[in-house]
């Protein structure tokens, strides 16, 4: 058995994985109305309020090696304060079990909880693209086999200012809802007929999504419905992506595509690009920020 955890900015995770199922565990940090996100203060003291009830419901019993994610990414000065609290928990965890801790990043676990949810594990141990897209991160990555980190990913696009999942939530508070927006601007989507014609603003293989925030904030002062301006926002974003992995469809070849992240979860862009590309998409639940990628790299790393 294989215990892990992860501290994201928005989520207290920890998964087990006994080489086949995965058991996960979550609490959602809390965010105050019509705010659009967390310092890193208020991640940490949320974080160190949580892990002990995450504790409390898993066994320990059979655990032979323990993840973590202690940095956003696989890059040199890639830091936030929250990862800390997972650190010290699996630290903690693996020092009273006397088994190995091994450590990683968010993003690899991101993509590992999605092969793993698509069942397409055995993708580490060849070249393919994957997209996370987030909150914080609107990357396209070309994933290549790596014996120490299990899997390397090089950035091959990228957002150039405001991130897919700034984009989403932005809108979704300025029209009066809750943070995360994601899941309520879907569902206020499909209750609107509109098809809007959206050229993206690329350069290159990168992208800009700035222009989002703006055209919703008018399209809400000119009096358009929720619904309206959250179709535009999803296929603004959409469209987006689906011109980015074209791109690198005609650069890098047609290579197997992955989807990790909050945004993939989004029901418009699942149904365009896996249509479109045959691209691979981790069930909600491992497509959100979660402990169980992390737990996979664990066995990896163990065996």
């Amino acid at each position: 058995m294989f215990a892990a955890f992860d501290t994201s900015n928005y989520t207290t995770s920890a998964a087990t994985y006994d080489g086949s199922n995965i058991e996960q565990h979550k609490i959602m940090l809390g965010v105050a109305e019509g705010v659009r996100g967390l310092r890193q203060s208020d991640a940490v003291f949320q974080h160190t309020v949580n892990m002990p009830q995450l504790l409390n419901r898993m066994s320990f019993d059979s655990v032979c090696a323990v993840g973590v994610s202690d940095r956003p990414r696989n890059v040199e000065g890639s830091y936030m304060p929250c990862f800390l609290v997972g650190v010290n928990t699996a630290t903690a965890v693996s020092k009273s079990l006397g088994v190995p801790l091994f450590k990683t990043s968010h993003q690899v676990g991101h993509i590992l909880a999605a092969l793993y949810s698509a069942e397409k594990l055995e993708l580490v141990n060849r070249r393919f693209v994957a997209f996370h897209l987030s909150g914080g991160t609107t990357e396209a990555l070309l994933v290549t086999p790596d014996s120490d980190e299990i899997i390397r990913a090089e950035i091959i696009a990228e957002s150039l200012d405001l991130k897919a999942g700034q984009a989403i939530d932005r809108a979704g508070v300025m029209m009066g809802y809750k943070f995360p927006c994601g899941k309520k601007l879907d569902e206020l989507s499909h209750n609107s007929d509109r098809d809007f014609k959206i050229k993206p603003s690329m350069k290159g293989l990168d992208c800009s999504l700035s222009g989002v925030e703006n055209k919703a904030k008018q399209m809400k002062q000119s009096g358009e419905s929720d619904e309206d301006i959250s179709r535009f926002v999803l296929t603004y974003v959409t469209n987006t992506i689906d011109a980015m992995l074209g791109g690198i469809v005609k650069e890098y070849g047609d290579l197997p595509v992955i989807f990790s992240g909050g945004v993939s979860s989004n029901s418009m862009l699942r149904e365009r690009i896996g249509t479109k590309y045959g691209a691979y998409f981790a069930a909600p639940e491992f497509s959100l920020d979660n402990a169980a990628g992390v737990a996979v790299f664990a066995q990896m790393k163990s065996k």
